[in-house]
């Protein structure tokens, strides 16, 4: 019997708010490379219209509102999921997928919006910084393949700025002796200049 040998391990991830069970911010994937012709192969997308996907997400928020468990079996997938504030992160996985794999990834999705929102992850916080979000989810799963669950690793490639200005930036002195010596430096170059004329 011929096993499995795919990456591909999370169906979706999903921010929802818990106050007005919104969608704050969903990635659903599908595997990158199924079998032609098939479309109920185990990495297809089971919900492929918007209106399938927030029913599925609706009967999610209604079951584990009241939870004290991190996991639990839905609509025949292993979802993982964690309390923030007034938001709920999923990870949603194949029935038969590792619980404590996709457990790893949405710690590693909370750790990493601690670090880069500074420990303020509620609604309001996520949707002024949705870029980095979006960032942060691309950094850990990639059409759902998981990539990273380091989430200090996570949050220094999403935050971390452009190479060249890191170099020009780098040894300017701006202290007050700094720039009288920049001052002192450009009088004598100026002058330099004028007496070669």
């Amino acid at each position: 019997m011929p096993t499995n040998m795919s990456l591909f391990s999370v169906n979706a991830i999903l921010i929802l708010s818990t106050d007005d069970r919104s969608r704050i911010l969903t990635r659903y994937y599908s595997a990158p490379h199924a079998p032609p012709g098939s479309t109920n192969h185990p990495g297809a997308n089971p919900y492929p219209t918007v209106k399938e996907q927030k029913a599925f997400e609706k009967g999610l928020l209604e079951k584990t509102n009241k939870q004290t468990s991190d996991v639990i079996l839905y609509d025949g997938r292993v979802v993982v999921f964690k309390m923030e504030g007034d938001v709920m992160l999923y990870v949603v996985g194949g029935g038969d997928e590792n619980e404590i794999m996709l457990f790893g990834v949405v710690l590693a999705l909370r750790d990493a919006l601690a670090i880069l929102l500074k420990n303020s992850t509620d609604k309001r916080t996520l949707v002024e910084n949705y870029d980095l979000v979006s960032l942060a989810i691309d950094e850990i799963v990639d059409d759902g393949i998981i990539l990273e669950t380091d989430p200090v690793v996570v949050a220094s490639r999403v935050s971390k700025p452009p190479t060249q200005d890191i170099t020009s930036v780098k040894n300017i002195d701006l202290s007050e002796q700094g720039l009288l010596n920049a001052w002192e430096f450009g009088k004598l170059k100026l002058a330099e200049r004028m007496r070669q004329l």
